[in-house]
């Protein structure tokens, strides 16, 4: 993707599973949501697969260790091996291990996922701040994980011990809805010592730097549902970037983004790696996709034509994108968005 500010979603004459040569796929909001696979997703995948895309499922999620993800995956009827997966987790011991002596001692704050994750790097997990660790790597340790645990971090950092965090997700989904996530977490400790830890996930550089590393993609293409973590991401990492609709952004939310949050694609749902998709073309003062036109008005949005609602969506972000500029739009988009049942 380029460096420059995009003011309009991109056209692929290509299906994208074509275009390019690897899916670097979010999990929760995009292939599954509640445990459950979205609709769509299990054929769309099989399908972009048979005919030869590489998939990777890139989480910020650092709990799980691959290889249950993997066995998840696969559950869904979406075969998967833990080399297809790649975890905040990995991100964070690779940071770290770049950082500390072979074989050194990590406070660890967090699940499975993370140990596993740093032995893997060849360093040690320990579990009390009076072990002498060499650093300390906090990542989700899921609803149940104990008070005490931020307090044996705090103890370490407030030493002076380097602290390294998974993720910074302040929210996590969850069956009942919108759990905190690591983030929140890494806030307790924050506040206890006024320390800054470094963070490896989405959307910084560590977690692209894993994801490259670990699937070896030369043409790679960023699926996510979240603006912030997965497009900004792939923003930061210089590639393209799919946004499906099936998660957390909605359309508001879409039109509003500023430039580092603005996807090359925009679709419903996975169904769109198997297909091109449309082009925005300049239509007089406005912007044509599809049916429909769209202009950025005194104070708001305009659309009118008729036509697929995605395409009426795909016209709006560029007259948004491009009224906003390097900035974000704040032009009323209400009445547009409802027009597309949006």
């Amino acid at each position: 993707m380029s460096r420059s500010v995009r003011t309009s979603p991109e056209g692929s004459e290509r299906p994208l599973h074509e275009a390019y040569d690897t899916a670097l796929l979010d999990l929760d909001g995009v292939v599954y949501a509640g445990g459950e696979a979205i609709a769509h997703a299990v054929d769309s995948l099989a399908e972009a697969r048979g005919d030869g895309m590489h998939l990777a499922y890139v989480t910020n999620n650092a709990l799980r260790t691959p290889d249950a993800v993997a066995e998840h995956l696969t559950e869904l009827g979406i075969p998967t091996g833990a080399e297809d997966v790649i975890t905040s987790a990995q991100a964070v011991a690779r940071l770290i291990s770049e950082q500390v002596p072979a074989g050194a001692k990590v406070l660890v704050i967090g699940g499975e996922g993370l140990r596993v994750a740093l032995r893997e790097r060849g360093l040690t997990p320990v579990d009390s701040a009076d072990d002498d660790p060499a650093a300390v790597a906090q990542g989700y340790g899921g609803p149940d994980f104990p008070w005490g645990r931020f307090a044996e971090a705090s103890y370490a950092v407030a030493r002076g011990v380097p602290w390294f965090a998974s993720n910074t997700d302040l929210t996590i989904p969850s069956g009942r809805g919108i759990a905190p996530g690591n983030g929140a977490a890494v806030q307790v400790v924050r506040i206890a010592t006024g320390a800054e830890p470094q963070v490896a996930g989405k959307p910084l550089p560590p977690m692209h730097k894993e994801t490259i590393l670990r699937t070896g993609a030369e043409r790679p293409l960023v699926v996510g549902d979240r603006l912030d973590t997965d497009i900004e991401g792939a923003h930061n990492g210089g590639v393209d970037s799919l946004l499906v609709l099936t998660g957390v952004t909605d359309g508001a939310q879409l039109l509003a983004a500023p430039p580092q949050h603005r996807p090359t694609y925009v679709d419903a749902d996975l169904r769109g790696l198997l297909t091109g998709q449309p082009a925005v073309t300049e239509d007089g003062e406005g912007f044509r996709c599809g049916g429909w036109t769209a202009t950025a008005g005194p104070g708001h949005l305009e659309l009118s034509g008729e036509g697929a609602p995605l395409d009426g969506l795909r016209a709006l972000c560029a007259a948004a994108w491009t009224a906003a500029g390097d900035g974000t739009c704040t032009l009323d988009a209400e009445k547009a968005l409802a027009r597309l049942g949006l």
